[in-house]
């Protein structure tokens, strides 16, 4: 009997996360763990009780806004953004937890991931984002680019 190894197990439930993403133009997952235990899931998407970009179209799209840019101009809220507010919402701690996620995080989720006491972020989609990488390094978050089929 073949088991996965834990990064492949958390990273293939992140993938299955972002399945769950209401985004246009990229499908991202996070899972918050501590411990082995997952303690957050989180994909992108309108918050709740907003419509999703599928009901009123995509308005990065519309304004030509590149990937990496412009954060604001979007309705949704990120997978990584996601996953440390449902935390909060059931009043868990993040301090000391790894993220894995299905795309390297961009500068706003590496400011949160930081203040929220994440240690390791695990991640397998790049971003255009060299400033994230170098805050999250500053910040002494240790960062592993998954590769799949390299356990």
């Amino acid at each position: 009997m073949h088991r996965p190894s834990w990064e492949r197990y958390f990273m293939e439930i992140a993938e299955l996360v972002s399945s769950r993403s209401t985004c246009l133009r990229r499908q991202v997952g996070a899972v918050l763990v501590r411990d082995k235990h997952i303690i957050a899931t989180g994909y992108n998407g309108a918050p709740r009780g907003i419509s999703h970009c599928g009901e009123v179209g995509c308005l990065r799209e519309k304004l030509g806004i590149p990937s990496g840019e412009r954060h604001e101009m979007c309705r949704g809220t990120h997978a990584e953004q996601n996953a440390i507010i449902q935390a909060a919402l059931h009043g868990v701690s993040t301090d000391g937890a790894t993220l894995y996620c299905t795309h390297q995080p961009c500068i706003l989720c590496a400011k949160m991931l930081i203040n929220a006491g994440v240690q390791k972020v695990v991640f397998r989609g790049d971003y255009p984002d060299g400033l994230a990488l170098d805050l999250m390094t500053e910040a002494r978050i240790e960062m592993v680019i998954w590769a799949q089929g390299e356990e």
